[in-house]
């Protein structure tokens, strides 16, 4: 199969590369009040970042908001599109067909982001047996399932955070808690609401 996994190149942070995987990094400010929210990207079998980063626009080897902190390498033999008998699908072509067609979407933080992209194409390639990926399954399985590239990911991630938090409380105490809490509830909530009450809300 063209898509094999022993055909694909080896995983490089160094050069930015990654083969058949999502990939995740923090986003400045926004992850540093709320860790488990950041950038995502799908990348091509050859293991360049694809993002979509703004209005009509999909990044290509040009990774938004930093180098990768995390990733999955997805297992193309979970992918059924690319499995199917008489198919001609391929996982650069699912990809070429979900650039084209966030090429000519507006983006939206809040109803057609990074996230929304890459679900597209999950969906595009039936993975794991099914087209019913959302942002939230995704942002779930990448916080549940991600691996760290590095310590210094690890580092970035989560000092910032941190650090917001420690002088954040002693400077506004539980005020400042509170209103901590509240933006990641709202935060989550928007999402869960767009995905699961409100159809269409959230764009895929």
């Amino acid at each position: 199969m063209e898509n094999d996994r022993s055909q694909l190149g080896q995983i490089d942070p160094r050069r930015a590369r990654f083969p058949c995987c999502i990939v995740w990094t923090p986003i400045p400010f926004i992850t540093w009040l709320v860790p488990f929210i950041g950038h995502i990207g799908i990348c091509r079998e050859d293991g360049v970042i694809l993002d979509f980063a703004g209005p009509n626009f999909i990044s290509v080897d040009n990774f938004a908001f930093g180098t990768v902190a995390r990733y999955i390498q997805v297992n193309c033999d979970e992918c059924y599109k690319l499995l199917e008998p008489e198919g001609d699908a391929t996982w650069d072509g699912a990809l070429r067909k979900g650039t084209q067609e966030f090429q000519n979407r507006n983006y939206n933080l809040f109803t057609c982001n990074c996230h929304s992209f890459v679900v597209n194409n999950l969906n595009r390639l039936f993975y794991s047996g099914h087209d019913k990926w959302n942002v939230v399954s995704l942002a779930a399985v990448m916080f549940l399932q991600g691996r760290w590239v590095s310590t210094a990911s690890v580092v970035k991630t989560f000092l910032p955070f941190t650090v917001v938090v420690s002088i954040g409380t002693i400077l506004g105490g539980m005020t400042f808690l509170i209103g901590l809490v509240a933006f990641a509830a709202a935060m989550t909530g928007w999402f869960l609401v767009g995905t699961y009450c409100i159809k269409g809300l959230i764009e895929l």
